[in-house]
């Protein structure tokens, strides 16, 4: 048993050995002149986006009557029925062209705990994640997050501002 162990050992160390002897020439230095200050590069921020929100797309899908927020009734991840032609548009564009990438936003008003929000947010998000890839869009587009409550666009104890806070933002990134 010994006699293996030492045959093993001698014979790792002479690969080992083997291996050193073979040098790698460095590459010739060449010249890797940058000029930064004529670049527009800035690497002091990276921006209010901490989930890296991409670069904006070419075509601004977003503009005129095509709204980007889905609204959600009291405790529901159910899509309203007034709502069901919006997604339906946003299915067409990604479905139109597949390079076109959207984060699906969940989010809910401040009533349950922090746990059962973010579930809440996540169900949402989920709930139109389906309804785009059911009318044509593909999964590999849809990314989704939940931030639950921690993201109101209105403060307020009131109905009104939980309603605002009860919805599903879909942003394009690509």
């Amino acid at each position: 048993m010994l006699n293996y162990k030492l045959a093993a050992i001698t014979l790792m160390l002479a690969l080992f050995t083997g291996c050193a002897s073979n040098t790698v020439p460095d590459p010739e230095p060449t010249d890797t002149t940058y000029d930064a200050a004529g670049s527009g590069a800035d690497t002091d921020v990276y921006g209010d986006d901490p989930l890296g929100g991409g670069e904006a797309i070419g075509d601004d899908y977003s503009a005129g009557e095509l709204t980007n927020i889905i609204y959600f009734d009291f405790d529901s991840s159910e899509v309203r029925a007034d709502f069901t032609d919006i997604v339906a548009r946003h299915a067409l564009i990604l479905a139109n062209d597949s390079m076109i990438r959207v984060r699906l936003e969940g989010h809910a008003d401040e009533r349950g705990s922090r746990e059962y929000n973010i579930g809440l947010g996540e169900r949402r998000a989920q709930s139109v994640r389906r309804m785009l890839m059911i009318q044509g869009a593909s999964a590999s587009q849809i990314a989704t997050v939940s931030f639950g409550e921690e993201r109101p666009v209105a403060l307020g104890g009131d109905e009104d501002s939980w309603a605002q806070n009860r919805r599903v933002e879909i942003k394009y990134t690509n």
